[in-house]
């Protein structure tokens, strides 16, 4: 929308008129309401960055603070073009991720499911007939077959209960304070999965801090807005903490070099740009190398995980497959 909204504005039509086109094309009932309440409140002279913020479950932060710098600025088409290309980066950056896990999740449920399908309904049926043919069922098969009956019997049941209990209670968990800064402290230790979340959240950082200052957003407020949008929240406190030691007069580099959380690199990027005087420019650099960064590591993940994958599935399928055909060869000795 907001690549629109700049090619309609930057195309000379009034704001108020750009709103209002803008909302006859919108399918979101909520998104829609926004842009038309919007859209009179600007006709009425207040300006559109305050009319946005009546309304902070459709445009965050980020979105009001680039309109208000537009509109202080006199460039409201340029900051809304910068806006969605912000937007349209990070959007994908997050879908790059999306698509590296989505594959290998969706591949691991539908294993499971084959697998519990097979295990409850399948091997049933072939150990009855096994036990009718008077067969003595090998270890393995004899395992699946008790694995089955528990999978039919009301103690699966309540194992499922558990679990889903266990889901809610880690979920609360993770929406306290303390429980989500201990998970999304252990979520960067873990191995390829933590270097990637810290790869994606600098690139952000970088990018969004960039943008905002480059648009002429206090910088106070550009690490506000920034550390809405990290991801981590370890990564978040990291940047509120540097935005007070800002705020007392330190640089910010130093004051992220001693949060100890971004990586060396971007660090000492972010100091040349300050001695410069080009950090938006440095740190669009970065962005645009840490972004790089993130492609390289979700194809790697991924070439990882897909062979990997293929090894559980044909895992799962070959153990019911052998629980089913070892007793054929006892049988086969028996008529011999």
């Amino acid at each position: 929308w907001a690549s629109k909204l700049a090619a309609l504005v930057d195309a000379g039509v009034p704001i108020v008129r750009s709103l209002d086109l803008m909302a006859t094309q919108q399918k979101l009932p909520m998104f829609k309401k926004a842009l038309t309440a919007v859209g009179l409140e600007v006709n009425q002279g207040t300006a559109m960055g305050a009319a946005m913020r009546q309304w902070p479950k459709v445009f965050d932060q980020l979105t009001v603070a680039m309109v208000d710098a537009g509109e202080a600025g006199g460039v409201l088409d340029e900051s809304l073009k910068r806006l969605a290309k912000l937007l349209e980066d990070n959007a994908r950056l997050q879908n790059q991720i999306k698509g590296a896990l989505g594959y290998p999740v969706a591949v691991l449920v539908i294993a499971i499911l084959v697998f519990l399908g097979m295990t409850i309904f399948l091997i049933p049926t072939f150990a009855g007939i096994f036990e009718d043919l008077g067969a003595e069922l090998p270890l393995f098969t004899q395992l699946m077959v008790d694995l089955s009956k528990l999978l039919r019997s009301s103690a699966a049941l309540v194992f499922a209960g558990v679990l889903l209990v266990g889901i809610w209670l880690f979920s609360r968990y993770y929406a306290t304070h303390k429980g989500r800064r201990v998970i999304d402290r252990l979520m960067l230790k873990v191995p390829l999965f933590g270097d990637l979340i810290m790869k994606t959240a600098t690139a952000q950082f970088c990018r969004i801090f960039s943008s905002l200052t480059r648009a002429g957003v206090p910088i106070l407020m550009s690490l506000e807005i920034s550390s809405e949008t990290a991801g981590n929240s370890i990564i978040s406190d990291a940047i509120l903490e540097s935005r007070g030691l800002v705020q007392e007069g330190v640089l910010l580099s130093t004051a992220l070099t001693r949060q100890k959380v971004l990586p060396e690199m971007a660090l000492s990027m972010l100091s040349i740009g300050e001695e410069t005087g080009e950090m938006d420019q440095m740190l669009s650099k970065v962005a645009d190398f840490y972004e790089d960064e993130v492609s390289a590591s979700v194809k790697a993940l991924t070439s990882m995980l897909e062979p990997a994958m293929i090894v559980v599935v044909g895992g799962i399928v070959g153990s019911i497959l052998l629980a089913m055909y070892l007793p054929m060869f006892t049988v086969f000795d028996q008529i011999q």
